[in-house]
């Protein structure tokens, strides 16, 4: 499937709270029902970058969302500057995990009653920000699998919810990366292990965060591909 034979799209979601949320669809022009992804942003937004990741996932089949999670301090569309993080730190703060399953939820809803969905085949693929929430996700909402590229804040905050998941999970981290400590990654594991959870933990060495953006300086092409070709075939399994 080539990127013509997709569909692209601006779709606006209620939440429970009672906001309005954004969100950036792309899916297969023909066929379906196809299988559903959650695509979760970086602390940068819903960017060029995240919407091109949200199309390639389309170009494989998927019908992907990508909910806009800044939706409640920042305008619609909103994208931050890479080398300007201090800048995105009030948006970035404000996502709670409360916040952040009251999203899930509206997303997931929203792919799971579409009739160009397959209800039972939804997953969650997220980057940076986006990784930890993707492993909320995955403690709240049916997964078929569940994609984390070098989520920060998984550990310690998150552990507890390690008896929650309810999908195998992927974990993708970059072996040079500062943010998040080789003791972090392997205390993931470890509560995974304990709750006898199945995943795949691959660990990019000669990569740094955020090495799978094309966009950024820390984009590490090697590790990108292959990191994109381990994505899709645990997608598919």
């Amino acid at each position: 499937m080539n990127q013509s034979a997709i569909i692209k799209e601006k779709v606006e979601l209620a939440v429970a709270d009672g906001t309005r949320m954004a969100t950036y669809v792309a899916r297969p022009e023909h066929g379906g029902p196809h299988p559903g992804l959650l695509v979760f942003q970086e602390a940068f937004g819903v960017n060029h970058h995240i919407r091109n990741v949200t199309e390639r996932f389309a170009a494989e089949g998927y019908v992907a969302i990508a909910p806009e999670l800044f939706h409640r301090t920042a305008p619609p569309g909103f994208e931050g500057s890479y080398t300007d993080f201090p800048a995105l730190m009030p948006h970035y703060q404000a996502v709670t995990t409360e916040t952040a399953e009251a999203d899930i939820r509206s997303a997931y809803e929203w792919l799971r009653s579409n009739a160009q969905v397959k209800a039972k085949e939804i997953s969650s693929v997220g980057f940076c920000m986006g990784g930890r929430i993707s492993f909320i996700a995955n403690s709240v909402v049916a997964l078929r699998t569940a994609v984390s590229f070098y989520g920060g804040g998984i550990a310690p905050g998150l552990l507890d919810r390690a008896s929650k998941l309810q999908a195998p999970s992927l974990f993708i981290w970059g072996g040079l990366d500062k943010h998040i400590t080789p003791e972090h990654r392997r205390t993931v594991t470890e509560a995974l292990s304990t709750q006898k959870k199945i995943y795949v933990n691959a660990e990019f060495s000669r990569a740094d965060h955020g090495f799978f953006c094309d966009e950024r300086a820390a984009y590490e092409p090697h590790s990108a591909r292959q990191a994109w070709a381990l994505t899709l075939e645990f997608l598919r399994s």
